[in-house]
């Protein structure tokens, strides 16, 4: 076909996992790629795995990840004919796609006006209203007169949610449940927004009262053929971020999957998509659906659609980046069985869960049929302050929902990590929860349900043995570097003395692989 554009080295700009999950699929095709890194990520896993490895600058992001100028001067240096930005970062940055386009590198996602439509919030809401694509009422442009503002939300009926219209995350969001509150409430979002993403523009829409959170992952290549790959149910979250995503969801009808499809294809359809994206609805109790967003790249829950679909969408990313067209049709595609997945953080439940960077002193991850881990760290890396505290995706697949949450906990519980603390013991509260596993959960699932009290706690023997752990990696690391063994102050050894332990830290893996300190 002459208007295919084949793809020999592709630039990652990106780090951890998704950057080592794209270099997979890059190998499988026979495409070289090229991996940048700042000081943070030297010796990071996905920096040693690329073909070629380039050092862009200081570990903040804004010194080295967010700089377009150094990632298309990499391109260029290492001869790259394609950039994939993967999730994060500069993703969904319409001008550093533009920025691609003008110095002749493909960049493997939409246009950069598909970007800045969907990106703008009230841009992209004007788009959904003329194709017909169900929304929860509220204002169409951003707000401009707060005194209307407010007469806007009492017409709508309280509660109402005001939100950024630049940005997401749960930044620039507040929800106002009584009209003395708006004001101050539309200050403090706005203020925030601008904080979050350099522009304090709000708009109003109305509050969905435990809403179930619903997306559809959309494929779409450069010849008119726009697909949907079905839903993923995203309602498992902290902070308005998700935690805890499954494909397919457990309440949709055949008929009700279908519509939120079609209004899905649509939403792509009226910014000219090119690509895998996500239309991201919200789901109320009646089983009415609004939209809500576009993603317009790769989802970090992507496995689940993967696990039940059989397709790889960093290939379909690749593959339509070339021009080719989407090899199969909205009929050939059916749901095979369930997956779920469950992020894996270096975040500590049952305090808020802050984030809690360190040092991994063990990472062992689970196996098995029907279990994949997507991870960018290894047992001795450093979980980073600078980036998102994200240890792994661990996602399980089963013939139905029942066998993939089973799979799920036994994955779990051979999880094993020390040296910070981790999502694991939520998860496991999750799918075990009764409001899970019937399926009656909405976004409020934490506060409605979680107790921290209720995940299983470290006993005293749990946190000595931890210790020792400790202990023996740190006098590991001093023996490699000629130190000697490690000592205390007073110059003993700092492991505790008796020949057990590190028997004992051994056994305490293999048998409470769960559980974290």
């Amino acid at each position: 076909m002459s208007d295919i554009r084949r793809i020999r080295k592709v630039l990652i700009a990106n780090r951890g996992e998704i950057a080592i999950r794209i270099m997979r699929s890059c190998q499988e095709m026979g495409i070289a790629t090229v991996a940048v890194f700042s000081d943070a990520d030297r010796t990071a896993l996905h920096v040693r795995m690329a073909d070629e490895s380039v050092h862009i600058g200081g570990s903040p992001s804004s010194e080295s990840y967010l700089v377009t100028e150094r990632i298309l001067a990499t391109a260029k240096e290492t001869g790259a004919d394609a950039i994939h930005p993967g999730y994060g970062f500069l993703s969904e940055n319409y001008r550093f796609a533009a920025a691609c386009e003008d110095a002749g590198i493909i960049f493997i996602g939409p246009t950069p006006e598909a970007i800045e439509a969907m990106g703008d919030k009230t841009a992209a809401r004007a788009l959904m209203e003329e194709a017909g694509v169900p929304m929860a009422p509220g204002t169409i442009d951003a707000i401009s007169d707060p005194d209307e503002a407010e007469t806007t939300a009492a017409g709508i009926g309280y509660p109402v949610l005001i939100k950024a219209a630049a940005g997401g995350g749960g930044k620039g969001m507040r929800i106002v449940r009584k009209a003395e509150n708006f004001q101050s409430a539309l200050e403090t979002a706005s203020r925030e927004a601008t904080s979050a993403f350099g522009d304090g523009r709000v708009f109003i829409e109305k509050y969905i009262e435990q809403p179930r959170h619903i997306e559809f992952q959309i494929l779409a290549d450069t010849h008119g053929t726009i697909l949907h790959l079905f839903e993923r149910e995203c309602s498992i979250q902290r902070r308005h971020q998700k935690v805890v995503e499954e494909a397919p969801s457990s309440v949709l009808t055949p008929a009700l999957r279908a519509a939120m499809g079609e209004a899905a294809i649509r939403a792509a359809r009226s910014c000219g998509y090119v690509g895998a994206g996500t239309v991201e609805f919200l789901l109320d109790k009646d089983m009415n659906f609004y939209f809500m967003e576009m993603n317009t790249r790769l989802q970090v829950e992507h496995p689940v659609t993967e696990g039940i679909t059989g397709i790889d969408l960093v290939e379909q990313q690749l593959l339509v980046a070339e021009g080719h067209p989407l090899a199969f049709s909205q009929d050939d595609l059916a749901i095979s069985g369930h997956s779920i997945e469950c992020r894996i953080y270096a975040e500590d439940p049952a305090n808020g869960f802050l984030p809690g960077p360190g040092r991994l002193l063990a990472h062992d991850p689970p196996s098995g049929f029907g279990v994949r881990v997507d991870s960018g760290v290894e047992e001795g890396s450093d979980i980073s302050l600078f980036y998102d505290p994200m240890i792994s995706k661990l996602t399980t697949w089963g013939p139905n929902r029942e066998a993939a949450i089973a799979r799920m906990i036994r994955a779990l519980d051979e999880y094993e990590v020390a040296g910070v603390p981790t999502t694991i013991p939520f998860c496991r509260f999750v799918m075990e929860h009764e409001a899970f596993t019937s399926g009656h959960f909405s976004t409020h699932f934490v506060d409605d349900h979680f107790r921290p009290e209720e995940m299983n706690a470290l006993t005293a023997e749990d946190e000595e043995t931890l210790a020792i752990a400790a202990a023996l990696f740190v006098d590991g690391h001093r023996h490699e570097q000629g130190h000697g063994p490690a000592s205390s102050a007073g110059g003993a050894s700092s492991i505790p003395t008796g020949s057990s332990a590190p028997a004992r830290f051994s056994s305490w893996r293999r048998n409470r692989g769960g559980l974290t300190d």
